[in-house]
């Protein structure tokens, strides 16, 4: 079941290959996204000491909760493995390429999130992406009045 999805990242990005991760949250940060108030819409990929960490994913705090020090943007760690670890880290130090949270979804009772390995779109891209769009739906109406 999906929780949140980062719609922008289809429009910014080409998506090259997806991965499925688990995460090492807080209390607090399960309650805040068992009632949906989180936002993953900048958040990306960082790698340091053979591990990676969600970055910009910014967890709301409700005021009934009793947390001590809350950190709504702290670095979340991302549970891979060695093989998919050494493959991230073979795709960072290619050119051009970044790694962004796609969504996050429950599996059974544990929270994943999908991380996906993205090439940033350039601008003659987009615009030739959407004109495809609006030509196809032309083409759609073209043959509903045909039809008629």
């Amino acid at each position: 079941m999906n929780i949140i999805q980062n719609k922008r990242v289809h429009h910014k990005y080409f998506i090259e290959k997806e991965i499925e991760t688990g995460l090492v949250l807080l209390g607090w940060e399960v309650k805040s996204i068992r009632s949906r108030k989180i936002t993953i819409e900048n958040s990306y990929v960082s790698l340091r000491d053979q591990e990676a960490y969600m970055c910009n994913a910014n967890f709301q705090i409700q005021t009934n909760m009793n947390v001590s020090t809350p950190d709504p943007t702290r670095m979340r760690k991302l549970l891979l493995k060695k093989q998919e670890l050494s493959f991230l880290t073979e795709i960072m130090h290619k050119k051009s390429y970044t790694i962004i949270i796609l969504n996050l979804f429950w599996k059974n009772s544990w929270i994943k999130a999908n991380i996906g390995i993205a090439k940033g779109k350039k601008k003659y891209d987009k615009r030739h992406i959407v004109n495809t769009h609006q030509w196809k739906l032309e083409q759609k109406h073209i043959i509903k009045c045909v039809n008629k």
